[in-house]
This record gives C-alpha cells, structure tokens and sequence, in this order.
C-alpha cells in the first residue's frame, strides 16, 4: 500500500468510515443545534459546536497551505472554537455540520493528489497524522459530552 493510501484511509476511519471506534460524521448524527451547544453546569468545557468548529479550522487551514492559498484568518488555538457563533437554530448548525464535510472533502480531494516526495516536504506526514489524531481525539470529547447529555445512542 503506498504511504499516501495509507493517510488517507486513516484520514477516513477518523470522518466517516467506522473502523475499532466511532468516527466524526457519526458522533454528529442526529444532533440538534440545542443539543450542540449543550455545556454541562460547571464543568469548564467546550461545547460540541466549539469541537467542531476547532476541527473545521485546522482542516482548512492545512488545505490552503496544501493548495498554496494564502490563510489570512489566522487564530489562536482557543480562538478557533469560536470560528462560527453558536446558536439554538438547526439551519446554523446544520450549516457548520456541512462545513465540516466540505472541509473534509477537500483535504482528502487535494491529499489523493499528493506524491510520496511531497509527503516528506515540510513535515507533511507528521501533519496528516497530527490532523488525524486531533480529529479522533475531540471525536472522543463530542461522544463524551452526548452521553453526559444522554443522546448517544451506541449502537453495540
């Protein structure tokens, strides 16, 4: 299997191809804008939406610079849970849920394209991996904080 396969099939597992632990896509499935800005009371957290927001960011982050593109709407780590304001309104949310996919989309659109020699330029793979483990790390947050509020649903 070539090295750029290989990312890219983790970088699927993380979004939305269900492997030894739940993805992304699925830890949103069915979850309403009221449920999205849920906090528990006093506990010092983020919101899913905050979660979601902050993957959004560094996923198309990392696909401008990929592409060249100038990122101009530079953000400090605690910033980018707020790229988008949180509301209860399910079109809003539903809009940051297609964000996410279309962030998503085009980082595995412009990788599918990337040669072995440009993974080793400028730390790519580390990146990749980087983005990877990000992803399933707030994935863990945002099913951790749908079972606190009781809507998720296991499916074991």
């Amino acid at each position: 299997m070539k090295r750029i396969d290989f990312l890219l099939n983790v970088l699927d597992s993380t979004f939305d191809k269900e492997s030894w632990y739940a993805p992304f896509k699925d830890s949103l499935e069915g979850l309403t804008a009221e449920q999205a800005i849920w906090k528990p009371s006093g506990e010092a957290t983020k919101t899913i939406w905050e979660n979601v927001n902050h993957l959004i960011y560094y996923k198309e982050r990392l696909a401008a610079n990929l592409e060249g593109r100038e990122w101009t709407h530079n953000l400090d780590g605690d910033e980018t849970f707020y790229l988008t304001d949180q509301t209860n309104d399910d079109k809003e949310w539903r809009k940051v849920v297609e964000r996410s996919e279309n962030a998503q989309r085009n980082l595995r659109h412009i990788l599918s394209k990337i040669s072995d020699q440009e993974l080793d330029q400028n730390s790519l793979e580390r990146k990749l991996l980087d983005i990877m483990l990000h992803d399933a790390y707030h994935t863990g947050q945002i099913i951790q904080l749908r079972k606190m509020q009781g809507s998720w649903q296991s499916k074991r």
